[in-house]
C-alpha cells in the first residue's frame, strides 16, 4: 500500500510537472512499455536491461540501517528501528552512524526521525526521511539539535506522505515521495519545489527505495511485493535528472543482498541490507545489516 498513488493525486503531480516546466521525457516512459509501438506507429527506443551482483564490505553499528550517504569523511547511515516492539518508555531517536570505509564508528548523531527511509548529508546536517508519523524530512546538525522538520511539498500541510530515499547534490535535496510516486527536487532553505520525475514501472519493479547521483542521472532501487528474501526481485532504475528520461534498468542475480539506502562512491554504487523489509521475517536476508558494493555485469 505505501506505493501506490491515486488517481487524482496522479493527475495532481502531472499538472505540477507541467507547471515546473517539466514536459516530454521528464514525465518517462514505464519500462512495461519500451519496445511496444505508440499510437502514431512509431516504436519505442528499448530501454537496456543488465544485471548486477553485490559483495559485502563490512557490517554495520548494531541496529537496522535503512539508509546511507557519503560523506567526506566515510558513510553515514541511517537507523531504522523496529517500533512495533519497542519497549515502554524506550529512547525512540534514530541514530546516524558515520563510519570509515572499513566500518569504523567515528560519530552517533541521533535523530527525531521515525522509521527512517532514506537519508542525505549536506550543509553539515543529516537530513533523514521518516515513514512513520509524524513523517517529513527532518535536517538535524552534528550536535544531534533538530534544525528543521518539513513534510514533503505537494500534500497535505501536516502530512506530505512517506519517504523512500534522500539525495543532496549541488546544494539540492531529491526525495523519492511515495505519495508521488516519484522523485522530487526541492531548495532545502525555501522548500521549494523544482522539479519532478515521475517513477513508472511496472508490478514487479513497483516498489521504490533509496536513490543515488551518478554524472546527472539518478539510480533509484526498485522492488516486487514480495513475503521472503527468497521472492525477492531487487532492482536499479536508472533516469536522466534533466529530463527524467529512463535511461536503463538492472536485476539482481540470485541471492544478491537486499539493497535499501543507496549511494555512489568513487563511480561504484554503495548500498545497506537493512534487516527490516515489509512483509518479510526480520533478518530474513542472510546478508541483513551490512554495507555491499553493487557491481553491474
Amino acid at each position: 500500500m505505501e506505493n501506490l498513488i491515486g488517481k487524482r493525486e496522479f493527475l495532481a503531480a502531472g499538472v505540477l510537472g507541467l507547471g515546473l516546466g517539466i514536459t516530454g521525457a521528464a514525465f518517462g516512459q514505464p519500462a512495461a512499455a519500451a519496445g511496444s509501438p505508440p499510437p502514431g506507429g512509431r516504436a519505442r527506443r528499448e530501454i537496456p536491461n543488465r544485471m548486477a551482483k553485490t559483495s559485502v564490505m563490512f557490517k554495520t553499528p548494531q541496529g537496522f540501517p535503512n539508509a546511507i550517504a557519503v560523506a567526506p569523511e566515510g558513510l553515514w547511515i541511517g537507523e531504522q528501528k523496529e517500533g512495533r516492539n519497542a519497549a515502554p518508555g524506550a529512547d525512540t531517536r534514530e541514530a546516524a552512524w558515520l563510519v570509515d570505509w572499513n566500518g569504523k564508528l567515528l560519530k552517533t548523531v541521533m535523530t527525531e526521525s521515525k522509521n527512517t527511509s532514506g537519508m542525505a548529508y549536506g550543509d553539515n546536517c543529516v537530513w533523514m526521511g521518516a515513514n512513520a508519523a509524524p513523517e517529513g524530512i527532518f535536517q538535524t546538525d552534528m550536535s544531534s539539535r533538530t534544525v528543521s522538520h518539513r513534510q514533503i511539498p505537494l500534500g497535505p500541510a501536516d502530512n506530505g506522505g512517506g519517504c523512500h530515499g534522500l539525495l543532496w547534490n549541488d546544494g539540492k535535496l531529491w526525495i523519492a515521495a511515495l505519495r508521488l510516486r516519484g522523485m522530487l527536487r526541492v531548495d532545502p532553505k525555501t522548500w521549494a519545489p523544482e522539479m519532478f520525475i515521475p517513477v513508472a514501472l511496472p508490478e514487479n519493479r513497483a516498489r521504490l527505495h533509496g536513490i543515488a547521483w551518478d554524472n546527472g542521472a539518478i539510480w533509484i532501487v526498485t522492488g516486487n511485493d514480495s513475503k521472503s528474501f527468497a521472492e525477492g526481485k531487487p532492482g536499479l532504475a536508472k533516469y536522466d535528472a534533466a529530463t527524467g528520461e529512463l535511461l536503463e534498468t538492472v536485476e539482481f542475480v540470485p541471492g544478491a543482498a537486499d539493497p535499501h539506502g543507496l549511494a555512489m562512491h568513487n563511480g561504484a554504487l554503495i548500498s545497506c541490507d537493512a534487516g527490516l523489509h515489509p512483509g518479510w521475517p526480520t533478518n530474513d536476508s542472510p546478508t541483513s545489516q551490512t554495507i555491499f558494493r553493487i557491481d553491474l555485469i
